[in-house]
């Protein structure tokens, strides 16, 4: 077993701006403590070490943040689009100047090494950027009438109060995700970080408020009871739209507890992503493609590859040049810029993902390569590749979330589409061929919110990102993810002959 599985050292991290790293909840523009001065800790998946000690909020720290930024909205919504834009163009500006400090936040409380570190900060950055832009493009309608002496106009408003539970994985992103459009058409918002991973939101929220954002337009509340938070959003009527990322367990949870007060609802939720490699498909580019998909972040994304379907004709050639691909990674402390690999989140994540493996390994599956998992306290496991895997295991229906690729054979393209479909989510999907015909047939055939074709990294600012059946609803990025914030009104004006 690697040093690395077993242990890691401890490794010092500091910041160029010390006051980034904001440890209090962020409530009409101030920091605060939680009301019983309750903390919790936030500690190092790599190391074990606590990072730092967050305030721990609770039912009526959230209830004072959502009042605060409904009464923090209407000046705010009456504001230009272009004085709203320059808000947001100025907050982008400090993200990026603060990239390395935000990138060692991230790496130290996630785990996620400082390479993908850096770019999710960038990422995060594009949105704000992007829809600083696209705020100033909310465009009406007049609408043609069966009357001489009547106009129909239709306008575009701000939904109002929005909040938003976001995910450890991606956490600084899939705030500025949610963020960014709500700001740019005049909402404002509350928002839960994960309790694993605060200090990013936080940090960012620091920013915000450098860049002259008006208090209450955005408030963070950190808390280890997400339960308390969570329904205080959810039944608060003064809420009128929640936008979650995370398991699709929790998101159903999430849209009953919202059905008494109607909100609009944005759920980004679970994944069971195929990677289909026809016999006609580059090998090497495929093999890249798939490993790039299912070991970025240690395999902890919701669009990483799941399942590997790969045509029985060049099954064993693809696992040959997957398992070369993997034979390159080495598995460390984020910080170490040798290091292509992170930990798991956590203890109890590895163990589920331990128990998958086992229980393919138990039924007839192999493992190619990898195959280790730390003991003891240890959150390394070492990517791994399955072979010889079925789709009567659970490996095939679970999202596994950590960086295991289970190959499983087909032999039609009617087959594959029918085992990319043999489950109820349909987030992202891949497929390689040099088949333009093929191409379009199986992007159109499965059931999935976005499909790579010979690319399995496109996720950007410019996509509608988002799934279909249990992935969720609604649509983040692009053009389509600012109509997530407001509401259509139409206004008709009569009697126009007088």
């Amino acid at each position: 077993m690697s040093q690395a599985l077993q242990e890691v050292a401890s490794v010092d991290w500091s910041l160029n701006d010390p006051s980034l790293l904001k440890t209090q909840a962020y409530i009409n523009g101030e920091w605060v403590d939680a009301d019983d001065g309750a903390t919790f800790k936030v500690l190092n998946p790599a190391t074990h070490e606590v990072v730092a000690e967050v305030a721990d909020v609770g039912e009526a720290e959230t209830r004072r943040a959502i009042e605060a930024a409904e009464a923090a909205r209407k000046d705010w919504a009456a504001k230009s689009a272009m004085e709203r834009s320059a808000v947001l163009r100025k907050w982008n500006d400090l993200i990026l100047e603060n990239v390395d400090d935000l990138g060692i936040l991230m790496t130290v409380e996630q785990g996620k090494i400082l390479a993908e570190a850096r770019g999710e900060v960038i990422y995060a950055a594009s949105f704000i950027e992007w829809f600083a832009e696209e705020g100033k493009r909310v465009y009406g309608d007049v609408l043609p009438q069966p009357f001489t002496d009547r106009r129909g106009i239709v306008i575009k408003q701000p939904v109002g109060v929005c909040a938003a539970i976001t995910p450890w994985n991606f956490p600084a992103a899939m705030l500025t995700r949610k963020v960014a459009p709500a700001l740019a058409v005049g909402c404002s918002m509350v928002a839960k970080p994960p309790q694993e991973t605060p200090l990013s939101m936080t940090a960012l929220a620091e920013l915000a408020h450098r860049a002259g954002l008006p208090a209450g337009l955005l408030n963070i509340l950190p808390t280890s009871n997400s339960r308390s938070v969570g329904d205080e959003m959810c039944r608060n009527p003064i809420v009128r739209k929640l936008t979650f990322t995370g398991s699709t367990g929790v998101g159903k949870v999430l849209t009953r507890q919202c059905a008494d007060t109607l909100k609009r609802l944005s759920m980004e939720l679970g994944g069971n992503a195929p990677v289909i490699v026809f016999d006609d498909a580059d090998l090497k580019l495929a093999a890249a493609g798939a490993a790039a998909s299912k070991y970025r972040n240690s395999g902890q994304t919701c669009v990483c590859a799941n399942r590997i379907l790969v045509q029985d004709t060049v099954y064993d050639e693809f696992v040959e040049e997957l398992a070369k691909v993997v034979g390159t990674y080495k598995i460390g402390h984020g910080l170490d810029e040798s290091v292509t690999h992170g930990p798991i989140i956590t203890r109890k994540a590895l163990e589920d993902i331990k128990e998958l493996v086992d229980y393919a390994v138990e039924h007839g599956a192999t493992v190619a390569a990898g195959g280790e998992f730390g003991e003891g306290d240890s959150h390394f496991v070492e990517p791994t590749i399955l072979c010889n895997v079925t789709p009567d295991m659970r490996i095939f229906k679970e999202e596994i979330f950590g960086p295991i690729a289970p190959i499983f054979k087909f032999s039609t393209e009617e087959e594959a589409i029918e085992m990319a479909n043999d489950t109820e989510f349909g987030l992202a999907a891949y497929l390689y061929t040099n088949s333009q015909g093929r191409s379009w047939r199986v992007a159109e055939g499965i059931d999935y919110g976005m499909v790579g074709v010979n690319e399995s990294l496109f996720a950007s600012t410019y996509i509608p990102f988002g799934g279909v059946k249990e992935s969720g609803q609604g649509r983040e990025g692009a053009h389509y993810g600012i109509d997530e914030y407001v509401e259509t009104k139409f206004i008709c004006i009569g009697n126009l002959n007088a």
